[in-house]
């Protein structure tokens, strides 16, 4: 009878779990026009998302700021959004982590004709910036710059704006370079266009070997750790989502309207630089060379960009041990 009891609670408790798992809701903000709707759709496709420890809320969000204000808000549990916000917030007392989703980075675009092959050519014209004067990418190649005696913040003319207007500039030869996010470059190599440089070029030619992803996923770290056996699956479902999106063309066919554009040669550039931007490799040695970067970003951008603290902050990166 104490036997049969034991096996009886046994069952309920094992039967509990399982619900837990399976009602365990994530709440995700996705942008429409973003890389994650494409991984989304084709969770759905390919049934991945059929049997797994978690179940999938997506809450539409109308860029990365509103996704910030969301996650402070506690209106979703989690954003793909970059790991220098994610600890200028942990230094405020948040308890944000990051996982990475891409290093893929945007890149430094001249048409495909222009005599522009070095930053020094870049003295004098006319330089689009998408991102606004805090952006990533444009504060390191002001260092790149520096470290090659020019300064480019004083010897461009430069132009802030959003990448599709900035793209258009670009395009009908009101500007002579333009640095934007990687999924407009795609799209102007597809027309032609040279990229002289790539965020991950930037990060070499300053000294750096290790590849950083710039995005990833963050949510609170509490909420990580409670919800931790749902996160890992998550995680785990989109990483193959990816990885089936970059090796099934039946699979890639099915997210084809989620470019945008109907022309192939931008559908395949636009594949090819997702795909590129696999995570392949992160550990200590990745997550030492994000502290030298933040360092470099902290004095570039006059603490505006980082916050007070030069340092990353301990706990920016999710670990699930």
């Amino acid at each position: 009878m104490k036997i049969n009891r034991l096996l009886l609670l046994c069952l309920l408790l094992c039967s509990n779990l399982v619900l837990a798992a399976e009602n365990t809701t994530i709440r995700l903000g996705v942008m429409a026009s973003g890389t994650l709707a494409w991984e989304l759709a084709a969770m759905k496709n390919e049934g991945l998302l059929e049997n797994s420890d978690f179940r999938l809320e997506t809450v539409a969000i109308a860029n990365q700021q509103a996704g910030k204000v969301a996650l402070q808000a506690g209106s979703v549990d989690m954003i793909v959004s970059d790991w220098i916000w994610t600890s200028s917030m942990r230094a405020e007392g948040h308890d944000y982590s990051f996982y990475p989703y891409s290093d893929t980075s945007g890149g430094l675009m001249v048409s495909g004709d222009s005599p522009i092959k070095t930053l020094a050519d870049l003295k004098g014209k006319k330089l689009g910036i998408a991102g606004g004067e805090l952006d990533k990418n444009w504060l390191l190649l002001q260092a790149l710059g520096r470290q090659q005696g020019i300064d480019l913040n004083a010897s461009v003319e430069k132009v802030y704006g959003a990448p599709p207007l900035l793209s258009q500039q670009l395009t009908s030869q009101r500007l002579d370079a333009l640095l934007t996010y990687w999924q407009f470059a795609a799209r102007l190599e597809a027309q032609g266009y040279r990229q002289l440089l790539s965020g991950e070029d930037l990060i070499r030619q300053l000294g750096i070997q290790e590849s950083v992803p710039s995005l990833g996923y963050v949510f609170k770290q509490s909420w990580g750790e409670q919800h931790k056996a749902a996160l890992q699956s998550f995680l785990q479902t989109a990483q193959t989502a990816k990885e089936t999106l970059c090796t099934s063309e039946p699979a890639w066919q099915k997210i084809l309207a989620l470019t945008e554009t109907d022309n192939a040669a931008t559908q395949q550039q636009l594949r090819t630089r997702y795909c590129a931007g696999r995570v392949k490799q992160w550990g200590e040695a990745e997550q030492q060379a994000a502290a030298r970067i933040y360092q470099w970003l902290h004095q570039l951008g006059d603490n505006k960009l980082t916050g007070k603290t030069d340092q990353l902050q301990p706990g920016t990166f999710w670990t699930s041990h």
